[in-house]
């Protein structure tokens, strides 16, 4: 599991005026703290993604616009951001979404050595290498698989399963004429960004109409989830595990309950795992104080269901081999500069 406090974005309160709970993050790993799941010594500390990270995807025309407040202000859709000096938006906002997008990048690698990895944030799909919006900044999930494909042996083919509400038009973007990688993608067609350029890149589209409920989107994932591993064998799944499926979600416009999206998170585990396809998951959207939560309680869900460990057996999260192979891991992805 990939965290840091650095996570989280506390500012004079400007941090309220999105609806994302910008503090979801800590929120999560203190669940997880009270039952038990995971200590401080459990934790990969993210670190955060440095320029020459970041343009490995990013053009550098991109980054420079990041140096004025207002396109960050955009991006992020809170507009007196606009209005602050840019140190301060660079180290109170930017900081912590590059240290998430530092967080992905090694949770990716983390993911192939021992089947799976949590990255408690990230998951900022409508970024693209040359395009902020909605909240995301920097495209972690493209920066992940890229990495991989150039720095680790084996790792040539991803799948992206994208179950947010909303359609992840930025990896869409960067992978539009990319035969390795494989796009699965659900959500609801009606909201935001609606980007049918995107689209384009989806190989497994599923549309969801306003207020879909649990029994026909859990058949519909099921289904699609299997036919899209069935069709394209990867080395590696990223999951974009959105919860502002969650019902009442002031911006999903679905109508999930908590079980269904622990469920959910459960299918696409149980899909990947039983194929011994290691999987990246990232928490993405969700816009409702409850949503930490729902996500705390999914992975106490997969840790009893044993589908949190080494290889296709179960592997209890509190052993010593596992503090081990965290240890270990954190130690040889910890440098994410490829030069």
């Amino acid at each position: 599991i990939v965290y840091s406090p650095d996570y989280n974005i506390t500012f004079m309160g400007l941090e309220k005026l999105h609806p994302f709970d910008a503090g979801k993050w800590g929120k999560v790993i203190n669940f997880l703290k009270e039952e038990k799941l995971i200590a401080d010594d459990l934790i990969v500390q993210a670190r955060e993604a440095t320029d020459e990270d970041l343009l490995v995807v990013h053009t550098r025309r991109y980054l420079n616009k990041l140096k004025w407040s207002f396109v960050v202000a955009t991006i992020t859709e809170i507009p007196p951001v606009a209005f602050l000096p840019n140190f301060v938006v660079q180290r109170k906002v930017l900081k912590p979404l590059r240290t998430q997008t530092g967080g992905t990048i090694m949770a990716g690698k983390l993911a192939v050595d021992r089947g799976w990895a949590i990255n408690v944030g990230g998951g900022f799909h409508h970024c693209s290498s040359d395009k902020g919006g909605g909240f995301c900044a920097y495209a972690d999930i493209t920066l992940a698989i890229k990495f991989l494909f150039e720095r680790v042996p084996g790792v040539s083919r991803a799948t992206i399963i994208d179950l947010d509400a909303h359609q992840g038009n930025g990896h869409e973007r960067d992978f539009m004429d990319d035969p390795r990688v494989y796009i699965m993608d659900a959500y609801n067609r009606y909201i935001y960004p609606g980007d049918g350029f995107a689209k384009r890149a989806i190989k497994r589209k599923v549309e969801l109409e306003w207020g879909t409920e649990d029994s026909e989107y859990l058949q519909k994932v099921h289904t699609h989830v299997e036919g899209a591993l069935n069709e394209f064998k990867p080395d590696i799944v990223v999951y974009n595990a959105g919860t502002d499926i969650l019902d009442g979600d002031p911006l999903g416009g679905l109508a999930i309950s908590p079980q269904g999206i622990v469920k959910r998170d459960e299918v696409v585990f149980r899909a990947a795992r039983s194929r011994g396809v290691p999987v990246l998951m990232v928490t993405s959207g969700g816009y409702q104080k409850r949503t930490a939560r729902i996500i705390a309680d999914s992975i106490l869900n997969l840790h009893s269901l044993g589908l949190l460990g080494r290889g296709r057996p179960a592997c209890a999260l509190g052993s010593p081999s596992m503090q081990n192979m965290v240890t270990d891991s954190a130690k040889d992805f910890s440098n994410l500069s490829l030069q």
